[in-house]
């Protein structure tokens, strides 16, 4: 029996309490994870505010690293003594989304990894990194994977295009990061300086403050000498998204990853029709794509950016420092 962090309803972070939480013997097909660490994502958050509704008691955060400590008959991927990263959508094991394969997300339909131990189906997990912690290995099923995604599954990103992300957001700052390991140009937009130079520091080649310049889409493609960005990781929704459009190039792909500034509004349509933009809508990704996902980070030896760790009991006080839109990279958590 171990420790873990329910959620009684109707949620509220003041309504986060440790627990108890069993991890029987794993059955045929499964194995049993001791957790060493979560990552918090904007998902996660709503879950435990209350904004998407979750059964009295659940185990919240979808994101867990953790050590394989038994296996069940039949499992061949994995031994004991691997070390695993959760998968976003355990449903989702390759080819196209489909509505049976994005149900069962962690710590919203089902019990979550903030726990020190968990049984689970073996495909539920893949393996982490080996040049990662895992606090590190943490911040990949959601964020990691979705930048992932968008700029490599869906954008088939090529050294020498140019990439373009919002603000400093966990996914954005994957997107940096993924665009520069490939060879790609990146203008980043950011409402502060301060975290402005922080992104100069990462390796973007061009950076605009959205807030002195709120046409930042033709800033953006003046960067481009007027050709326009090839990919775009949208993270505002409607209401950055005309810019977006301006700032892309004809032909050129936007991934819409978030809805932070708005879930409806006024989006210039005909621009995007008369730019024949490709604009997809992308919610994580599948089990196929976390295992590249990790063998691309090894290859390249990416790290992700980490601000703050808290413990697994101080999981309120996470979510907190997250409201308080000071964190740069992402905000893990210690079990």
């Amino acid at each position: 029996m171990g420790k873990a962090m329910r959620l009684k309803k109707p949620g509220g972070l003041d309504n986060l309490f440790l627990d108890a939480a069993a991890a029987p013997a794993p059955g045929p097909g499964e194995i049993s994870v001791r957790l060493h660490a979560n990552s918090l994502n904007y998902h996660d958050y709503l879950v435990v505010k209350g904004v998407i509704q979750a059964d009295e008691g659940r185990i919240p955060m979808s994101d867990g690293a953790g050590e394989v400590t038994a296996v069940g008959e039949g499992v061949r991927a994995f031994a004991v003594g691997d070390r695993v990263i959760s998968t976003f959508f355990p449903d989702w094991l390759s080819g196209s989304p489909a509505q049976g394969k994005l149900r069962a997300v962690p710590g919203d339909r089902t019990d979550g990894y903030a726990r020190e131990q968990v049984t689970a189906p073996a495909t539920s997990f893949t393996r982490a990194p080996q040049h990662m912690s895992f606090e590190e290995a943490a911040t990949l099923p959601c964020a990691g994977l979705t930048a992932w995604r968008a700029l490599v599954v869906e954008g088939g990103l090529k050294s020498g295009e140019t990439v373009l992300v919002q603000g400093t957001g966990g996914v954005s700052i994957f997107a940096l990061q993924i665009a520069k390991a490939a060879g790609a140009t990146v203008i980043a937009t950011s409402a502060s300086d301060a975290k402005i130079e922080r992104l100069k520091a990462l390796g973007a080649d061009h950076t605009i403050n959205y807030k002195s310049e709120p046409n930042w889409g033709l800033a953006a493609q003046a960067f481009t000498q007027g050709r326009g960005v090839d990919h775009i990781v949208e993270i505002g929704g409607a209401g950055t998204l005309t810019q977006s459009i301006a700032a892309c190039r004809i032909g050129g792909h936007i991934s819409l990853i978030g809805v932070l500034a708005g879930f409806a509004g006024d989006v210039s349509t005909a621009m995007l029709m008369g730019k024949q933009i490709r604009l997809i809508g992308i919610t994580v990704g599948a089990r196929e794509h976390q295992e590249d996902m990790v063998r691309g980070m090894e290859a390249t030896g990416l790290k992700p950016v980490l601000d703050k760790a808290f413990p697994l009991a101080a999981l309120a006080d996470a979510f907190r420092h997250e409201e308080s839109g000071t964190h740069f990279g992402k905000i893990v958590v210690t079990i």
